[in-house]
């Protein structure tokens, strides 16, 4: 496996750019553009090795791996008071709970 197998790679069209955009969060900031979707990701591992080896030569740890990353299913989240109450009272209102009630909102704007 190659070091930056480690790291997860996105590349994906942006509307507004007009062009696919590279990325590989976790490791660096900013990324890659352009018209062919294969040609960015090419260029995207070609720039992620490339940070690697900067970070070697610097001595600087390299950052923990993003790809092929295992999730347990759930997280914290801190709301504050107020909007919990809020989030639980609209919970009950629908006859869900509040995971349920959460989850489906969290579906809706993420999928």
């Amino acid at each position: 496996m190659r070091e930056r197998d480690k790291y997860l790679k996105i590349v994906e069209w942006s509307e507004e750019d007009q062009c696919y955009v590279g990325t590989c969060p976790g490791l660096m900031i900013g990324g890659v553009h352009g018209k062919i979707e294969a040609k960015v990701y090419a260029e995207l591992c070609k720039i992620v090795d490339e940070w690697i080896k900067i970070y070697k030569k610097d001595g600087v740890p390299l950052p923990k791996a993003t790809a092929n990353k295992d999730f347990s299913g759930k997280f914290v989240l801190r709301t504050g008071k107020s909007f919990h109450k809020a989030l639980a009272i609209a919970a009950l209102r629908q006859g869900e709970s509040l995971n349920n009630f959460c989850l489906k909102i969290l579906k809706t704007k993420i999928a």
